[in-house]
């Protein structure tokens, strides 16, 4: 295991929190809400964090390393993606008016409003940005 620095611990508690939005997400929408996005969000989620993690947490000195992390990351990019698509469903039309804002924030039973989904899915964007950030520059 990679020594524990400052760096590898915030990515590692934002990992785990990326994890927690996915199970969210998919535990909140997936009677209101199926079909290819939230699949999507949820398969590279899962696919996305045993990758992250595996990368994280292996030998600095493993040949199959790099690949694994740049694997993760690219399910962790459609994943971020994907939750950010799947925020629109928020955002009513013009020819729905009113009704669309209602519906949705009846759906959104936890917190009454989207901003518990809101919160999540940007605070994922950001992380997964951290990822790449902490990849590129070889601080993970």
């Amino acid at each position: 295991m990679p020594d524990l620095t400052v760096a590898l611990t915030v990515t590692l508690v934002l990992s785990l929190l990326a994890g927690v939005v996915v199970v969210l997400t998919r535990l909140r929408l997936r009677a209101s809400h199926p079909g290819l996005t939230l699949a999507l969000h949820t398969l590279l989620g899962g696919v996305g964090l045993v990758l992250w993690l595996l990368f994280l947490l292996s030998d600095t000195d493993a040949d199959w390393r790099s690949l694994v992390g740049v694997l993760g990351l690219g399910c962790w990019w459609v994943v971020a993606i994907c939750g950010l698509v799947i925020l629109v469903r928020w955002k009513p039309s013009r020819a729905r008016g009113k009704r669309a804002a209602r519906v949705a924030t009846a759906a959104d039973s936890w917190s009454r409003t989207p901003w518990l989904s809101l919160w999540g899915h940007v605070g994922l964007f950001l992380g997964v940005a951290w990822f790449t950030f902490a990849y590129v520059t070889s601080q993970v």
